[in-house]
């Protein structure tokens, strides 16, 4: 590997899908929750809105259903 790369003579473009990998969201999330995740991405060394997006990501391929039963 070099220990100097020279980018200004390279003929590069940007990634023309990188706009579709990843949508910017706003979220309102209970002070726990953050908490939680952040912890958990301290755990494993990866920022914690990744963190969100996998288990979100999960969820989703698994097709969760979420089940709330409301006690009056």
């Amino acid at each position: 590997m070099r220990a100097h790369y020279d980018f200004a003579q390279m003929k590069s473009q940007k990634n023309p899908y990188v706009r579709h990998l990843k949508q910017p969201v706003s979220m309102r999330l209970d002070k726990a929750t953050v908490t939680y995740f952040k912890q958990q991405a301290s755990d494993v060394g990866m920022p914690y809105q990744n963190i969100i997006n996998l288990y979100l990501r999960d969820c989703a391929a698994r097709r969760r259903r979420l089940q709330l039963n409301w006690v009056p």
